[in-house]
């Protein structure tokens, strides 16, 4: 049971924590606005979109590769996960009209099933 949560949570964290390092990045290098400032940009956008696509492709993967056995089983909690967590920022995302287009939210909900099932089976 431990191997198959470290499984999980290493994608998890593959995705989260690559993504915030390189926004964090382009903070620095000033290719993204100050943090807390909106993007509206749609290049920007376009931008962060196909970085989260590339890491949730690598956190199916990782997932797959460290789970115990079952590793589709494994594969689609963690997409589900990102599901979930995809959503809940799209719906908070097209309630407050200034945090930039809703497009973006919306697509990293709909990519993050396929995207992480895609890296797992790249895995396995």
């Amino acid at each position: 049971m431990a191997r198959s949560i470290v499984a999980v949570v290493a994608g998890f964290f593959t995705v989260a924590g690559l993504s915030l390092a390189t926004d964090q990045l382009f903070h620095v290098l000033e290719v993204y606005p100050p943090w807390g400032q909106p993007m509206w940009e749609t290049h920007l956008n376009a931008l962060a979109l196909s970085y989260r696509i590339v890491y949730t492709l690598l956190g199916g993967f990782i997932t797959a590769r460290l789970a115990p056995r079952a590793p589709m089983r494994h594969v689609t909690i963690l997409a589900l996960i990102g599901l979930a967590a995809g959503t809940a920022g799209a719906i908070v995302a097209i309630t407050q009209a200034d945090l930039g287009p809703s497009w973006y939210p919306i697509l990293l909900a709909v990519t993050a099933y396929p995207c992480t099932w895609f890296g797992g089976r790249l895995a396995s």
